[in-house]
């Protein structure tokens, strides 16, 4: 299907259950199999960076997270953007977190002791954007590096996912600057349900699925990175 505007994007998207978030250059998957930089075909209107709601891919991958109740999208495939449905979430959890929540996650070795600290500051919010995560974390300048690590690191393991956007707040109550990522937990942004759902899945069952899904999406893709694009 040739996605010409935003209707047809959460169309293909919904049918196909993931997706990378821009661009096909892991060999997996991608709704929009060509980046940013790179020319689209010239039978559909879709640019990147442009601002236009209905044909800016950018634009897309906020408007699902405020306008929809069925699509995650977070850094979840090769450290890069990417986009899991409500009925193929489960599966992906089923690999990633195997039951477990982030303190027995932490306490078996899985979640680094930086990407914790940012969970407790997430979890004790609704919802929470990055400015605020690392000022009330105490995260400085030179945590940069450490900290975006850190961070794609819990969403890849499907711990925080991202939620929306917001402006920085002024003392008077007034909105300025750039947009910031809001971020929450996996479990406020989706439910219990999908947990209790991920929880009754094998890993070795929801492996096989979403491989399954994977060569009837893109039957040429490689085994080895269709492994590594499972698991996170």
């Amino acid at each position: 299907m040739l996605i010409k505007n935003y209707h047809d994007f959460v169309t293909s998207l919904l049918n196909a259950g993931f997706s990378m978030g821009g661009g096909n250059s892991e060999g997996i998957f991608s709704v929009i199999p060509w980046s940013w930089n790179e020319a689209p075909p010239n039978e559909t209107p879709i640019r990147w960076h442009t601002g236009d709601p209905e044909t800016d891919p950018w634009e897309w991958r906020i408007r699902v997270l405020e306008e929809r109740d069925d699509i995650a999208y977070a850094k979840l495939f090769f450290n890069k953007s990417g986009y899991i449905t409500k009925e193929w979430y489960p599966y992906f959890l089923a690999v990633r977190r195997g039951g477990r929540s982030l303190i027995e996650a932490y306490e078996d070795g899985m979640v680094s002791s930086f990407a914790k600290r940012i969970y407790d500051v997430v979890s004790n919010s609704e919802a929470i954007p990055l400015h605020e995560i690392k000022q009330i974390g105490g995260f400085s300048r030179a945590d940069s590096l450490k900290f975006e690590r850190a961070l794609v690191e819990l969403q890849s393991k499907m711990f925080v996912t991202m939620c929306g956007s917001q402006r920085k707040i002024s003392k008077k109550g007034e909105a300025y600057g750039w947009s910031s990522t809001v971020f929450c937990t996996v479990e406020r942004y989706f439910g219990e349900e999908v947990m209790i759902q991920a929880d009754k899945i094998d890993e070795g069952e929801a492996m096989e699925m979403i491989t399954q899904q994977i060569y009837r999406l893109n039957p040429a893709a490689n085994p080895r990175r269709i492994a590594r694009f499972i698991k996170g």
